[in-house]
């Protein structure tokens, strides 16, 4: 069938994309589709929106997936890692000491400025700087001739005034005679007896002389009040010293006993006046500046009668025998005194104790292996436990490493004797000895669950080189070994290095 057109009937048509190609290639195929999907986005407006934003968010999540492969293994292990791996400890019954921590200085009982009482020459020196010495040894010497010079004309004096009276009493004698045969007047007898005792007066007068000399002779001779340690000289020999001058010879610290001041605020005097009105004996303990090494031990000896309105502190005085003269004199220290020691109480270590917005509480693990967090009253905290005065009982178990990680009603898993691994010294020194024993368990677990994966994957590796390898080929671990590996990572058994390159230690 024919159909005329006119020449001006002829639409135009642009040639197809794919002019000149052969249909069968992909080019021209994707093309083809491309324009397809234009056409329907622009028919279809808000579909079409719909449609690109759902095709980009799972372009990302493959994305993420194709960058990440062992993202989703490891949440999935995560998840399925099972019981948490904690520390515990035992609730015990023992004594609990009420200590109170204080700063201190040493502070001798005697020091003695050493000062001569005389003036002269200092001829001689008999002492060593830094030399003990008793009370009485001689430490120094003044030329003593003029004062011996002085000793020697009182003497003379007195012999001659001693002379004078004897005469005199001799006369008195031979006038009372007289006057008893009534040869003399009684007025030359009383003038006599005037002789007499005026001779007495100036004999009392040359013995006080005489010991004045006697006693300024003695003071030649510079002795020490005290005993204990002499310091460095501040006067040197030749030099022309006198009576009452500013600077000494030296001085003289007594070091044993020594005493240490400290103070503690008033709120805490009552209860230390009180044991020590019931006649109890304080202990003292003084430590160095950092709290880490003990210096030596001593007793409390007496508070003082005041409180010092500027700091409300009260000082207290602490005696030492100081036999090893540890006690350096105005050395600052810290001062521990056991006020009193609380019997039969119940106490947990103070990392089982944890603070929240409630509170105080700890988690306490049920015969089934799972947690119960419970709220407890603390009391005082004694070096590495804690008084607890409610919540809890003797024979309870409680977290004390890895309590952060849990909730009520979690599941745990403790190690096979607790109480041997979780021993430790006093003070950080605990937790730093759960999280070794903790550790030791974990590699344990890791050790067992991973036996067949390490024999496959890592033949031959141990240590943190094994680690290494069971993390690089996670994906191809067990369940068991993964789940182990993974509360590795999670408690922080493996450590990133610098490199970032996997667990280790």
């Amino acid at each position: 069938m024919n159909i005329d057109r006119a020449p001006g009937d002829f639409e135009h048509r642009e040639p197809a994309p794919d002019a000149g190609r052969p249909t069968g290639q992909p080019i021209g195929r994707m093309a083809r589709a491309w324009t397809g999907v234009k056409r329907w986005s622009a028919a279809n407006p808000r579909l079409s929106r719909v449609v690109w934003f759902a095709v980009g968010l799972g372009l990302l999540a493959l994305l993420i997936w194709a960058i990440y492969p062992s993202s989703t293994g490891q949440r999935r292990g995560l998840m399925n890692q099972g019981a948490q791996p904690v520390g515990v400890a035992t609730v015990q019954k023992g004594d609990v000491n009420i200590v109170l921590n204080a700063l201190g200085t040493v502070t001798p009982l005697a020091t003695a400025t050493v000062r001569p009482q005389v003036g002269g020459m200092l001829i001689k020196l008999n002492f060593t700087e830094g030399q003990m010495v008793k009370a009485g040894d001689v430490l120094a010497q003044i030329d003593p001739r003029p004062y011996q010079a002085a000793l020697d004309q009182a003497r003379g004096q007195l012999a001659r005034d001693t002379a004078t009276l004897a005469n005199a009493q001799l006369d008195l004698k031979r006038y009372r005679d007289l006057q008893a045969q009534n040869a003399i007047a009684a007025q030359q007898v009383s003038t006599q007896e005037a002789t007499v005792k005026s001779s007495q007066g100036v004999i009392v007068s040359d013995q006080a002389a005489v010991e004045t000399a006697r006693i300024n002779l003695g003071y030649t001779s510079v002795v020490s009040p005290v005993d204990g340690r002499v310091g460095l000289r501040q006067v040197d020999i030749g030099n022309i010293v006198s009576a009452g001058q500013a600077t000494g010879i030296v001085v003289v610290t007594q070091l044993q006993p020594m005493s240490v001041l400290f103070t503690i605020p008033e709120d805490n005097v009552r209860a230390v006046t009180a044991r020590v009105q019931a006649g109890a004996v304080l202990p003292v303990d003084v430590y160095d500046r950092s709290q880490t090494t003990k210096i030596t031990s001593g007793t409390l000896a007496t508070v003082d009668n005041v409180v010092d309105p500027a700091t409300g502190s009260v000082k207290l005085r602490a005696m030492f025998e100081n036999t090893d003269l540890k006690l350096f004199p105005a050395q600052f220290v810290n001062v521990r005194l056991l006020v009193n020691t609380l019997h039969d109480q119940t106490t947990v270590p103070v990392p089982a104790v944890q603070r929240g917005a409630d509170g105080t509480y700890v988690f306490v693990v049920r015969p089934d292996k799972t947690v119960v967090q419970r709220t407890v009253q603390v009391g005082i905290q004694d070096g590495d436990k804690m008084q607890v005065l409610s919540g809890l009982a003797p024979g309870d178990t409680v977290v004390v490493d890895g309590a952060d990680r849990l909730r009520d009603g979690a599941d745990v898993e403790i190690p096979a004797n607790p109480d041997a691994k979780i021993a430790a010294p006093s003070g950080g020194g605990q937790e730093e000895a759960v999280r070794a024993a903790r550790r030791a368990q974990l590699e344990e677990a890791l050790n067992t669950s991973c036996k067949s994966d390490v024999a496959k994957l890592c033949a031959g590796a141990t240590g943190r080189e094994m680690r290494m390898c069971l993390f690089r080929g996670r994906d191809q671990l067990s369940a068991d070994c993964g789940r182990a590996l993974s509360q590795m990572r999670q408690a922080g058994g493996g450590r990133r290095g610098p490199g970032g390159g996997g667990p280790g230690r």
